[in-house]
């Protein structure tokens, strides 16, 4: 099954209406995420928690990686960047960081609170290749900005 946006725009637009605490609003999305798609081998966010720095936080699927600077992996360069990473292939890709072996395509996003500050990335694992469009690119972003930029910083 593929996810349909429009659907988990509703249903995360009625699990977190009036919910500002970000790590809740992270838990309830990566679990909505998780479970909406089968392409979603892992699905999660980390978090900014010192310059150049991010930690895992909320997640659905095995074990992430504890620390990711800014400076590494896919994750590191949407932080960096601030541009989403599309990756088809995570062994093409230089710095990939292996928290699974499983892995073989990501998408991750920069996630941004209402005054735009860099608050987390989300970053989705898939164990197939190629797994991610660009329509995902939007409907994920689509799906950060509603829950996130909405939020009290």
């Amino acid at each position: 099954m593929q996810i349909d946006y429009a659907d988990l725009s509703k249903t995360l637009a009625s699990l977190t209406g009036g919910e500002d605490d970000e790590i809740a609003l992270m838990a309830t999305m990566a679990c909505e995420l998780h479970h909406a798609d089968d392409r979603f081998d892992w699905t999660g966010f980390y978090r900014v928690t010192a310059p150049g720095m991010l930690k895992i936080g909320p997640y659905q699927g095995g074990h992430g990686c504890l620390q990711i600077p800014f400076t590494r992996g896919v994750c590191g360069a949407a932080a960096r960047t601030g541009q989403v990473q599309l990756v088809s292939d995570v062994n093409a890709f230089e710095g990939h960081i292996a928290c699974a072996s499983s892995t073989r395509s990501e998408i991750v996003l920069p996630v941004r609170d209402s005054a735009g500050r860099l608050i987390a990335v989300l970053d989705i694992d898939s164990n197939q290749p190629d797994a991610f469009t660009q329509t995902d690119a939007d409907g994920l972003g689509m799906l950060l900005a509603q829950v996130f930029e909405r939020a009290v910083p």
